[in-house]
């Protein structure tokens, strides 16, 4: 009877162990190096951060300051591809939302602040120049409905007639599931039932 050769065992978890050092070794320095990479580096594990800069105007409700995407807690604002009805004419309130957010910074320095994220990951950040909460500041203007905070300003855009109020729309969060209903009614249906 013929006996295998031995393995050499010690060089194999050897090399195991150089492998899992220089690995750990790597995560390390590029966390070292480069910390704000791949999630909220400016805020904690726990979902708290804060920021401030010159932000990107994404939406009505949300910004992107140096990397960091962020949505506006307490309110809600149409999607940039919602229209919106005044008296008889369709006029895209998604984008009225947008410009006037970015009218509102006004290439200002925003600060924002959060102690939680969304499903998708953004910040759900109170921000501010100076005084003014931009958040209340878009209710107060009627470009974005309260969403969980800022029902008096609401409240008073409504009464005045103020942006959204000076019309008709659909609630943003309406507009987003059928939006999805849409895709996922195309997505389903079979490729012949389109070419007839």
């Amino acid at each position: 009877m013929t006996r295998a050769p031995l393995r050499p065992r010690l060089s194999l978890s050897l090399g195991r162990v150089v492998a899992i050092v220089a690995i750990a070794g790597g995560v390390v320095g590029a966390r070292t190096f480069w910390p704000d990479q791949g999630g909220h580096g400016r805020g904690d594990t726990s979902g708290r951060g804060q920021i401030s800069g010159h932000p990107r105007v994404a939406d009505g409700d949300s910004l992107v300051i140096d990397g960091e995407r962020l949505r506006l807690s307490g309110i809600d604002a149409p999607e940039l591809a919602q229209s919106c009805r005044l008296a008889t004419m369709s006029h895209p309130c998604g984008d009225e939302a947008k410009e006037h957010l970015e009218r509102l910074i006004g290439g200002r320095t925003v600060r924002c602040e959060w102690d939680r994220l969304d499903k998708y990951g953004r910040a759900l950040a109170r921000c501010r120049i100076g005084a003014v909460d931009l958040a209340a500041a878009m209710a107060r203007d009627g470009w974005a409905i309260a969403y969980g905070a800022h029902e008096a300003e609401e409240a008073e855009a409504r009464a005045h007639g103020r942006g959204l109020w000076s019309g008709t729309f659909d609630w943003p969060e309406d507009f987003r599931r059928e939006a999805r209903e849409r895709r996922a009614a195309e997505r389903d249906t079979p490729w012949w039932a389109v070419w007839r």
